[in-house]
């Protein structure tokens, strides 16, 4: 008789917020995978549930607390089912999170995924197991081995972690620690081997990206040293400050051909009283200089900005420096949020705008972003780009792609396939999308 085999463990997995989690939550999935575990997309039939979660938007803890609410059910008809929260809620709420809620089993934050197998086995023997330390050893070299399997054609890759500005509203210095860089060696390793899985476009991230000194050269070193790889055909960063937008930063973009054209370069305020009262560290003055530069460098960047109306003390004039600057940099598309406090940051304890006075601004902005946004996205009918195909359209016949500049772009032919980089006549201005014809 042949020996039966005992069937994978199922994980589901649940990603808040930016590209980061999503990078964590596949890594998280690879560490597990060495415990037997797969990758299932419904809770329902899940053994491990994995909330992997975001602090920077408002309310961000109890908005775990509902969700793991939501899977009461499932742990009462299923005790053997473990449940996880993972990221920088994990990381800012620590024990209280089994305190409110002792269904459950593992809490851990995010420098201590790599971690995930032997506290899963502490969990599978009844115990709590609670990580939220910032531990010495690098996550990613104690990591396994990505498998080979086929990857779609983009993906990320995190080189640079945490963050030393401190900005008075924001919880990363706390929940990710102080900025920590990946060495080049280990960063082009990886970055190999998701090439020879499939991967054409490269995605570098870092919550303050640019700051990375993993390189002799910086992040400038490393693009170049990337665009060396055959077979990587595109390269993208995100997200920057503009205190460490460098000479040779600025140089890559007019002189490293696969690097994209489209920078996000977050400004927060267009007032130099708010950006100080943030500890912004920069006017709206340098920020511009550095726009400029990088315009003359790329004169065909696009870039996106965020932006937070009604921080504390902010008036109208200040808001209206806000618009002032956004007029000048016609920004291609960006992420505007009204302020929320976060308890332990400098700005909760400050003196709050109403929230009437919020939604107004927003509103406004937002106006104003969306028709520049528009503008710019209508001016590229008639342009010739570079697509990148990443699945197929809604309809019959169509594949779907992004940009150089990061549009998403849709295109009738047969015989493309996931994967394929072509060059594409835009010949329509959608609502959110544009149309293109094969060259």
């Amino acid at each position: 008789m042949s020996q039966s085999k005992t069937a994978p463990k199922k994980l589901f997995i649940k990603t808040y917020g930016c590209q980061m989690n999503v990078y964590d939550s596949e890594r998280m999935v690879e560490a597990l995978g060495g415990q037997g575990y797969v990758e299932t997309q419904s809770p329902d039939d899940a053994d491990m549930i994995l909330l992997n979660t975001c602090h920077i938007r408002e309310k961000a803890a109890e908005k775990v607390y509902s969700e793991l609410g939501r899977y009461k059910h499932l742990k009462a008809e299923r005790p053997d089912l473990k449940i996880g929260v993972a990221g920088c809620v994990a990381q800012a709420e620590g024990e209280e999170i089994i305190r409110r809620q002792p269904m459950v089993d593992l809490v851990v934050g995010p420098q201590s995924y790599h971690r995930l197998p032997e506290m899963e086995a502490k969990a599978g023997a009844g115990v709590k197991a609670l990580d939220t330390d910032f531990p010495e050893e690098d996550k990613f070299e104690k990591l396994t081995s990505r498998p080979k399997a086929k990857r779609g054609p983009t993906a990320f890759l995190t080189v640079q972690e945490g963050c030393d500005k401190f900005c008075a509203f924001c919880v990363v210095p706390y929940t990710r620690g102080a900025e920590v860089s990946r060495p080049a060696g280990r960063v082009l390793s990886e970055a190999r081997d998701l090439v020879e899985r499939g991967v054409r476009e490269i995605t570098l991230l870092g919550q303050n990206v640019n700051a990375y000194h993993g390189h002799d050269k910086g992040l400038a070193g490393i693009i170049r040293d990337l665009a060396k790889i055959d077979g990587l055909e595109r390269i993208r960063f995100t997200t920057s400050h503009p205190n460490d937008m460098d000479d040779a930063l600025i140089a890559a973009h007019a002189e490293v051909e696969k690097l994209m054209p489209y920078l996000h370069l977050p400004v927060q305020a267009g007032s130099d009283k708010i950006l100080k009262r943030m500890n912004r560290q920069h006017t709206a003055e340098s920020y511009l200089k550095v726009v400029e530069r990088l315009r003359a460098a790329r004169p065909d960047l696009h870039l996106s900005g965020d932006f937070i109306v009604g921080f504390p003390e902010e008036t109208e004039e200040d808001f209206q420096a806000t618009l002032d600057l956004v007029e000048a940099v016609q920004y291609g598309s960006a992420f505007s949020f009204k302020y929320s406090e976060r308890p332990g940051t400098p700005a909760a304890e400050r003196p709050q705008v109403s929230e009437d006075e919020k939604d107004d601004r927003l509103q406004r902005l937002q106006a104003l972003l969306g028709r520049q946004q528009r503008a710019l996205q209508d001016a590229m009918v008639g342009r010739e780009v570079g697509v990148l195909f990443e699945k197929p359209g809604r309809k019959p016949g169509q594949m779907g792609g992004k940009s150089d500049y990061l549009h998403a772009v849709h295109v009738a032919g047969e015989g493309l396939s996931v994967g394929d980089l072509r060059r594409v006549r835009i010949v329509e201005s959608g609502a959110n999308s544009l149309k293109g014809e094969l060259l």
